[in-house]
């Protein structure tokens, strides 16, 4: 299939400091359309367009944006931007590459949904991109895209930027608000939801960056030409970050549903290493592995869901045939353990006790059970912590166990 990249097509095209070469190149050309349809019809548009969040969640942005539409009373809308899963790098090449995609998809949205306010909420690690940003949102104040009467829409809209400090916990929607708000990252108690009582409690509207950038183009081009792509249930095209034992690394935009074979081969130039497949690491360190039985599933939301998998944020690490899977498995439950935030005990003890049992297993030291042991803790913190970090911390892992990788 032929396919023209439309999400990043302005990457290595445009100067990113230049806010003239972003409007030469459809720049702001979304907004405009936004403001020609009214908040209602664009909110419809989002909507009709089926749009997946490409955070992780795949929760569909068009309920989202509807709500906070529809609710009362001072609003805010946040990018989460502290892009913080490990093989996860999209959101930074399009912040540093094409920063003012970013703040025309957080003004539109702002205008959508009669929100007044805005952050950007940058992880710590990328100080390139928020200094991109900060750039870029000067400029914008300055040409009158952000501040009173954007367009002449009468709306006012107002945009900052805040930087986290190397909490993977704030990827969380709700540990993001609180530290917004300057207090530590614990993630809330749901409901309520961020639509109804988000950052300093009131209706938010909180999407990734991908999710974001992705409504321009559904703006401009219409939810039809967005459901032509892809399979019915998960339309749109998506980015990969595509990293580990491929021939060439890196971002890849395609139609979502590309198999992980077609990914691989065709857009990263084969297995490097051994160069014989040995897994893949599918939605980051929360996310599942996929072997060699399995190189021709589609990488798309459903696909993967009706497999017990999740495509996540669209991390694919692949390893060859010499890679130690223990080794990588004892550095997936260092990180968890090492980045639950505490605040619930199944995920707190469950991601220690994981950790201790599979460095146990790589020093030659496993015990028998100690398997049944790791499901029985995985399905606790899936079933009882508060967050996703505890609900997923366990997913790769037992994954790995069950394609026999290890």
């Amino acid at each position: 299939m032929n396919y023209e990249p439309v999400l990043t097509a302005r990457i290595g095209v445009v100067d990113p400091a230049c806010l003239h070469d972003y409007e030469a190149h459809g720049g702001f050309q979304a907004l405009a359309r936004a403001v020609e349809l009214g908040p209602d019809r664009t909110v419809a548009q989002v909507e009709a367009a089926k749009l997946l969040g490409r955070g992780g969640a795949a929760f569909p942005a068009g309920i989202k944006w509807r709500a906070v539409h529809n609710a009362e009373g001072p609003k805010f809308v946040v990018a989460n931007a502290d892009e913080s899963e490990p093989g996860t790098f999209k959101d930074r090449i399009l912040m540093e590459k094409d920063p003012y995609a970013l703040i025309e998809a957080v003004i539109l949205a702002g205008y959508a949904t009669g929100a007044g306010k805005g952050f950007i909420y940058v992880r710590g690690e990328y100080p390139r991109a928020y200094q991109r940003l900060r750039q870029a949102v000067a400029r914008c104040y300055e040409a009158g895209y952000l501040g009173k009467d954007i367009l002449g829409s009468g709306h006012e809209f107002h945009l900052e930027l805040r930087r986290g400090a190397g909490a993977y916990i704030c990827g969380e929607e709700t540990a993001l608000f609180e530290s917004i708000e300057g207090k530590r990252g614990y993630p809330r108690l749901k409901p309520p939801f961020p639509t109804e009582a988000g950052l300093f409690g009131r209706p938010t509207l909180i999407n990734n960056v991908e999710s974001l950038v992705s409504v321009l183009p559904i703006v401009l081009r219409g939810p039809d030409w967005f459901n032509s792509i892809g399979p019915a249930n998960s339309p749109g095209p998506k980015l990969y970050s595509l990293s580990g034992r491929v021939r060439k690394p890196g971002l890849v935009e395609a139609p979502m549903g590309v198999t992980l074979r077609e990914l691989i081969e065709a857009h990263g130039g084969g297995v490097s290493g051994s160069g014989e497949f040995q897994a893949a690491l599918v939605g980051g360190a929360a996310g599942t592995f996929l072997g060699p039985d399995q190189l021709d599933t589609p990488l798309d939301f459903h696909s993967l869901a009706k497999m017990g998998a999740a495509l996540g944020s669209g991390a694919v690490i692949v390893f060859d045939t010499s890679v130690d899977m223990m080794q990588v498995l004892e550095r997936i439950a260092a990180f968890f353990a090492h980045e639950s935030c505490g605040k619930c005990y199944p995920c707190q003890l469950g991601t220690m006790r994981q950790r201790d049992i599979i460095q146990r297993m790589v020093a030659g030291q496993g015990r028998p059970g100690d398997l049944q042991l790791l499901r029985d803790i995985g399905q606790t913190m899936r079933d009882a912590s508060i967050c996703g970090l505890g609900q997923t911390a366990s997913s790769a892992i037992l994954s790995a166990f069950e394609l026999q990788l290890t």
